[in-house]
């Protein structure tokens, strides 16, 4: 899932470099929306891991 993230910031840098605006918001958007919900998930996987211990 976080290659999804990388790959969409990829896509927005590319097409902000080619002038497509539009696209490249949309794709800098759902990159950070990929980014945050690992990073939620990653956050959970530690609080799960800890009260296992």
């Amino acid at each position: 899932m976080l290659s999804w993230g990388i790959w969409a910031l990829v896509i927005a840098v590319v097409a902000g470099l080619l002038g497509f605006t539009g696209i490249a918001g949309a794709a800098s958007f759902v990159a950070k929306a990929i980014f945050g919900l690992c990073l939620f998930v990653f956050v959970i996987s530690i609080l799960i891991a800890k009260s296992i211990l």
